[in-house]
């Protein structure tokens, strides 16, 4: 078997541009790659024959002398939240069976126009709405990584989520980049628990036209990739104003990877003395001052800086999110599309097709939702949390004042056994603990695998920018992904073994 699906996205771009291989070839290995490794349940829809069509045209191109950028010819997974127009669109749930929609979300048509190429649709949590993607109605994906020692060896690991389908095909070596939606760190945790690399940009970065909304004023598209320069190279293909959502900002789309490899030195990097949470693993505070060495050594400046409100941030989110997500559910109710389960009367229909075609979690979370809405607990709640989100993104404001990036862990843990914490929901919740505040300040992040616990297990590093200024994080995550040398690979699937 080729092994060009062990190819990054900038080498694949040298590869084909060079004449050395078609996308066909390459898309072929991956195809087969897919194939080998569909144990790990990554993909809810395979799409070879589109993504076999899509090669030829690139390559037609190509030899036209015709090629549209270095996303031409280039595999990508797409995570089932985007629509793609005549693909199945499920958002892993049952409730969404056989909605094939006739249009393409932005960002994949953004990609579709770059000349990627679509592998599939990953699997995901139900709704988004998970940190381990056990949640889906398809079943859980499995974390390609394994755990060399300690009570997990032997035993099937979560991805993290809800991303966790996207992140699993990356680090299998299915594609050499997928798209993700993050919301709390949906693609920045998994990133973490697969040792790859996962960008959430800026709120407003890329459109959210045709991605099914959980939170529409959190959600956020994003790359997940092997490298940084990847992840720069893939959003550059992602981003872009789009007219038909109000939500999309009206910026000029820089050239991401143009100041890449420029080095950090003299950049302030502020260190929250808020991250260090009581019972945290003593090799993630350990791994965490490893960084911050890391860039020092690199001529940055480390500096202590506080963001007070952060101890609300995780109570906050899980107010704001279920509220909306209350709001953006009710349009599944079994009358346009997807499931329906007869009743008596329409009322009956509603309640069997929504109790049916709904998770437990989404359920819960819908419940939730409605409950902070409700009249007499609006103020209570929903009216507090928006406040004090409000307090957060001012604390960010304020420390962005004095440096210019922040860095902190990605997850309080490395990857869990699939199954635990399935009876604690907010322990399942704690695992965005990190993640959460930039996403309610809107601010774009990025995890970079930076080394292993001790079960061999992959962890993150974390850097917050400010807004619209991916430009910065990239450079400062491309620094400290070269400081952390992290090559190690998960053990499935062809090109495996670590």
């Amino acid at each position: 078997m080729s092994e060009l699906n062990k190819k990054t996205i900038a080498e694949a771009a040298r590869g084909l541009e060079d004449g050395d291989f078609t996308s066909e070839e390459l898309t072929r290995a991956c195809l087969d790659a897919m194939e080998a490794a569909r144990d790990i349940n990554a993909f809810i829809t395979e799409t070879p024959d589109i993504a076999l069509a899509r090669a030829g045209e690139s390559d037609a191109r190509r030899a036209a002398g015709n090629a549209t950028g270095p996303l031409d010819g280039i595999p990508i997974a797409v995570k089932d939240l985007f629509c793609t127009e005549g693909v199945l669109t499920t958002a892993g749930s049952h409730i969404l069976d056989g909605f094939t929609p006739p249009y393409e979300s932005t960002v994949t048509q953004n990609l579709r126009d770059a000349g990627a190429v679509m592998l599939g649709k990953t699997n995901l949590d139900e709704f988004a709405m998970g940190s381990a993607n056990i949640t889906s109605y398809y079943g859980p994906v499995k974390n390609p990584w394994t755990a060399d020692s300690g009570d997990k060896q032997g035993k099937d690991l979560v991805p993290g989520g809800s991303s966790g389908g996207s992140a699993a095909a990356v680090a299998a070596l299915i594609a050499p980049g997928a798209l993700g939606t993050d919301t709390g760190g949906s693609i920045r945790q998994p990133a973490s628990f697969t040792g790859i690399v996962g960008m959430k940009p800026t709120y407003g970065r890329c459109s959210r036209w045709g991605i099914v909304a959980f939170a529409s004023s959190l959600d956020q598209a994003g790359p997940l990739t092997r490298t940084v320069e990847d992840a720069a190279l893939l959003l550059g293909g992602m981003a872009g104003h789009d007219a038909k959502d109000s939500t999309s900002a009206p910026m000029d789309l820089p050239d991401f990877t143009a100041g890449l490899k420029d080095g950090i030195r003299g950049l302030k990097v502020g260190i929250p003395k808020e991250y260090t949470m009581d019972g945290m693993p003593a090799e993630i505070e350990a791994l965490w001052a490893q960084g911050r060495d890391w860039l020092t050594g690199q001529g940055a400046q480390c500096v202590e800086v506080s963001l007070p409100h952060t101890q609300y941030a995780l109570p906050t989110y899980y107010i704001v999110a279920p509220a909306e997500a209350s709001s953006n559910l009710a349009r599944y109710d079994g009358v346009r599309y997807g499931l329906r389960v007869p009743g008596d009367s329409l009322d009956d229909m509603y309640e069997a097709t929504r109790g049916e075609g709904f998770g437990e979690e989404v359920r819960r979370r819908v419940l939730i939702g409605t409950y902070v809405l409700s009249a007499g607990y609006y103020d209570a709640y929903y009216i507090k949390a928006q406040k004090l989100r409000t307090l957060i993104a001012r604390d960010f404001q304020n420390a962005f004042a004095d440096v210019d990036v922040l860095l902190t862990p990605t997850a309080p843990s490395a990857a869990f056994v699939i199954g635990e914490k399935m009876d604690d929901p907010v322990a399942m919740y704690l695992n965005d603990i990190f993640t959460v505040p930039a996403s309610l300040a809107g601010l774009p992040a990025i995890s970079v695998p930076a080394g292993l616990d001790g079960d061999g297990l992959p962890l993150g590093l974390h850097l917050i920018a400010k807004p619209f200024d991916e430009a910065t994080l990239f450079r400062a995550a491309f620094a400290l992904e070269d400081a952390a040398g992290f090559d190690a690979k998960p053990g499935v699937g062809p090109g495996g073994g670590s």
